[in-house]
């Protein structure tokens, strides 16, 4: 029997977006309306999660809050609606299907611990209901353990698990789910106002600012702008002054994009560009099996055990300096600066920017990693965690410890002419192209003719590299098995 006419399994059902927010190629909502007689959709503004933001002028939560108008003004048009509350979703939700009188309720996975706890509660407390809990893989291409390797056992080394995702992964895995088909079946409930931003007590930010579309049509839009540049991906993605990346980190977050789609349009593509631009999306899944695999990474704990009892100073004003991007190091504080200011960072500063804190400065890498996950508007628990402890060589496939960037050999080679830096750090414009990575050694003559003084127009280096790097050896030395 054809899919069309397969008779629906629940008379009414109800969706819960919540990192999935789009209207197209959506699992759960593919699902239910396939299911279903009737589908209502929800969305909930978390206070489980949002109390315990203390910064109220949020990007994170604009860019959710502007994704869900659209989602909600794009269901409406299809002829349903979306049902926007605030509280905690785990009351809400089962609230809602009560009152609804669902009998099934559909969503799709979150693989942070938090969230699993949070669904199983919801499952839960919907069977008591004798209403069923539908749950789909819709935020990576494969999950769990649908990659391992041929033991049996997950991978702890990315190259061997691209080359078995890539083995693995078919038409199957990536075809798209034809939402539209079964869009007359969305129901339309009574009058729901999207509450606003104030009313769930956030403030608005810069977003609108910056060159960062929201929602659905923003990620599309950024999607078509890249393609027409993927396949030189490759070559421009380390320089951060250029325009060589995707910039849609924070719509796979937030499921504004569908990564069935974006694979499907890179996987076929011959070209170094977009087979590199694919490699960095299975890295997307690597981590998220990582996680799954090995929650305890998410409690601050090394993949590496070995590495606990690493002993760094954790200097408070040091780190200090590099929140504030007043390190001395211009390329260091132009990342930080552009975090701070932005939300976003270059992917490449993000492992100069960490591998800076914790072996220049000899901070603990999860000191780092708890300030990206506060600023970063892209914030991904697997991913941060993944990439920090890559950067502190505590991770799996990560960085070898003896490993160090040169913080101004990496400053001249991904910002040679000084562009970013100038951008982020414009005490430092006048320079020329060769002064302005290494400030504190220009003579004296030419810093009064900049007008410049280090020390007080921008800080000397807090730290000395090749005498940080040393003792960094001798630490890490000390607990490595190798």
């Amino acid at each position: 029997m054809s899919s069309s006419r397969q008779t629906p399994s629940h008379e009414k059902s109800l969706v819960w977006f919540r990192r999935d927010l789009r209207d197209y190629d959506h699992v759960a909502l593919y699902h239910a309306l396939k299911y279903s007689e009737q589908v209502y959709c929800a969305f909930v503004f978390d206070i489980d999660i949002l109390d315990h933001l203390t910064d109220k002028a949020d990007r994170r939560v604009e860019f959710i809050w502007e994704s869900v108008r659209e989602l909600k003004a794009a269901l409406q048009a299809k002829g349903g609606d979306l049902i926007t509350l605030h509280g905690s979703a785990q009351q809400e939700i089962v609230q809602l299907a009560n009152s609804l009188q669902v009998q099934a309720v559909f969503t799709n996975h979150d693989y942070e611990p938090s969230a699993i706890a949070r669904d199983a509660n919801v499952a839960a407390q919907l069977q008591t209901l004798n209403i069923v809990f539908h749950h789909y893989k819709d935020h990576v291409i494969f999950e769990k353990d649908e990659v391992l390797t041929l033991a049996g056992k997950p991978y702890g080394v990315f190259t061997p698990y691209k080359n078995m995702w890539l083995k693995t992964v078919n038409d199957f895995y990536i075809k798209p789910y034809p939402v539209d088909a079964y869009g007359h079946k969305l129901a339309k409930p009574d009058s729901n106002e999207l509450p606003s931003l104030e009313n769930i007590g956030f403030k608005r930010t810069n977003l609108a600012s910056m060159r960062l579309p929201t929602g659905m049509t923003g990620g599309l839009s950024l999607f078509n702008d890249f393609k027409g540049r993927m396949h030189r991906y490759k070559d421009t993605r380390d320089f951060p002054a250029i325009k060589g990346v995707s910039y849609l980190s924070v719509h796979l977050r937030f499921g504004t994009v569908s990564i069935r789609h974006l694979v499907r349009e890179a996987l076929p593509e011959a070209n170094a560009g977009a087979q590199t631009w694919l490699s960095e999306l299975i890295w997307r899944d690597f981590y998220v099996q990582i996680l799954h695999h090995h929650p305890r990474v998410a409690t601050g704990n090394a993949y590496k055990s070995e590495y606990e009892s690493l002993s760094f100073p954790n200097d408070k004003a040091l780190f200090q300096a590099w929140c504030d991007g007043k390190t001395g190091y211009p390329l260091i504080d132009a990342a930080m600066r552009q975090l701070n200011n932005t939300g976003f960072m270059h992917n490449r500063l993000r492992m100069v920017a960490a591998n800076f804190l914790v072996k220049d400065l000899l901070i603990d890498w999860r000191l780092g990693e708890r300030y990206f996950a506060e600023k970063l508007i892209d914030f991904d628990l697997s991913a941060n965690n993944g990439g920090w402890q890559w950067a502190a060589s505590t991770g799996c496939d990560a960085q070898p410890w003896f490993r160090i960037f040169n913080p101004i050999k990496q400053s001249e080679r991904f910002d040679s002419s000084g562009k970013f830096i100038r951008k982020y750090v414009p005490e430092l414009a006048k320079c020329n192209d060769k002064e302005i990575h290494t400030p504190w050694l220009i003579p004296t003559q030419r810093l009064q003719d900049l007008n410049l003084i280090i020390g007080i127009d921008y800080p000397a280096p807090t730290v000395n590299h090749a005498t940080q790097r040393e003792i960094t050896l001798n630490l890490y030395k000390n607990v490595s098995p190798c």
